[in-house]
């Protein structure tokens, strides 16, 4: 069996947009302005105004929104060049919601090609992910046309299944716009690919899709990341940071127990799940959808259990995943970024639409998975609550409908 999936350019759309101020005193130019990579703002403020990295201050003032749009410092530089025209007067410069989404650095457009082959008892002997997707690296080369080793390392080589014959293919795909960081990044459209990949393969094999899931996974084990050609591992030691599947079978059990999973839902409801490894930590969803006569889709509840290890501050990461839910809403039903004649048709909510609050899942409920002690290394928290939810998402309008959604975003494919 095969299936392709498909999601497109998106903008972070912060709503705190892109601002800072700059003045330029004794050949000092000092910036105070919200930024995620300060020293990248210094390094390229001091190339624009010629001056050396020591003669550029940054002052970070508190981020508000940035989904990774601020980690580039071209709004500093604009700031700093109308100082030095003016004769270094502080000047603060505040883009329009038109400038924020007509010129980001957006997250990439991706197409995903996948495979399967099965024995004669239904389980997965072969498997073929074919990913296509403009690099980050084209932002800072005009050659590179392949996804990073750190790109691929975000769910597509490192995947813990128990499948004898794996292939891995990443052919070319030229940038036609400037790429860049996106909270989660490429784990968005891998976890969406292979999540509802999944699902569909249960489906074909007539199974549950939890028990298919656990099995594709198969026997508890700690992997070397390296094995599986991840050099990379979110940066972190692969000895402190094995993939460990019982951990990632572990949030599954939970959060299908959480929700319920196989309840008796009335016609037009149905429940999904996927789950994903990102930023070494576990993180499964089921998620709740009711689809009207009219196709719309509504979200009364999601569930999602999360292992990252010891919690220091378990209501805060009990928001990032809230906050990870709604995000992860908006890119799967309304969110998407089109060009015409080289030029951003989106420029604002009415077109880059994000989840409103009537349309916000009305109930989120995450299950902390508790640590062994504090001794265990610590997994991220911001990011990882993003990738199984446009997939679970999609395989519960599939079990309440019967049809599979492929392409994001989701908008008016169920209309009738």
């Amino acid at each position: 069996m095969s299936a392709d999936y498909y999601i497109p350019h998106l903008a972070q759309a912060p709503m705190e947009p892109p601002a800072a101020t700059a003045r330029i005193v004794d050949n000092v130019c000092e910036i105070w302005t919200a930024t995620q990579n300060p020293q990248a703002g210094v390094d390229t403020v001091a190339k624009w105004l010629e001056v050396k990295p020591e003669q550029v201050k940054v002052n970070v003032t508190l981020l508000g929104g940035g989904f990774g749009r601020k980690s580039k410092p071209d709004y500093l530089v604009e700031a700093a060049l109308i100082s030095k025209a003016l004769g270094g007067q502080a000047v603060k410069t505040v883009w329009t919601r038109e400038d924020d989404i007509q010129h980001s650095y957006f997250h990439t457009v991706s197409a995903e090609h996948l495979e399967a082959g099965f024995d004669e008892s239904g389980n997965a002997t072969a498997w073929l992910h074919r990913t296509v997707a403009p690099t980050i690296a084209s932002t800072f080369a005009k050659d590179a046309k392949n996804e990073m080793p750190m790109e691929l390392s975000m769910g597509v080589v490192n995947i813990p299944f128990d499948v004898k014959n794996i292939q891995i293919e990443n052919p070319e795909a030229a940038a036609h716009t400037r790429i860049g960081w996106y909270r989660s990044v490429s784990n968005i459209p891998h976890a969406f690919a292979i999540q509802s990949f999944i699902a569909e393969m249960a489906h074909q094999q007539k199974k549950d899709h939890k028990d298919f899931l656990l099995s594709l996974i198969g026997p508890d084990r700690e992997i070397d990341p390296a094995s599986l050609k991840d050099d990379w591992n979110y940066g972190e030691s692969p000895e402190a940071y094995p993939l460990n599947t019982a951990r990632m079978k572990g949030v599954i059990n939970m959060v299908t127990e959480k929700a319920n999973w196989g309840k008796t839902l009335p016609k037009g409801s149905g429940q999904g799940l996927a789950v994903h490894y990102s930023f070494v930590t576990y993180v499964a969803t089921v998620v709740e959808v009711v689809v009207n006569d009219d196709g719309e889709v509504s979200i009364p509840r999601i569930d999602v259990a999360v292992d990252c290890g010891p919690q220091v501050n378990p209501e805060r990461i009990r928001s990032q995943i809230e906050g990870a839910c709604v995000m992860g809403a908006s890119l799967a039903m309304t969110s998407e970024i089109t060009f015409k004649d080289g030029v951003t048709v989106q420029d604002n909510f009415d077109g880059y639409q994000v989840t409103r609050m009537d349309a916000a899942p009305k109930e989120i409920h995450v299950h902390l998975v508790p640590a062994k002690d504090f001794n265990q290394s610590l997994g991220g928290v911001g990011e990882p609550g993003m990738p199984p939810v446009a997939p679970a998402i999609c395989n519960a309008i599939f079990n309440a409908t019967g049809k599979r959604i492929r392409e994001l975003p989701i908008r008016y494919q169920l209309e009738s």
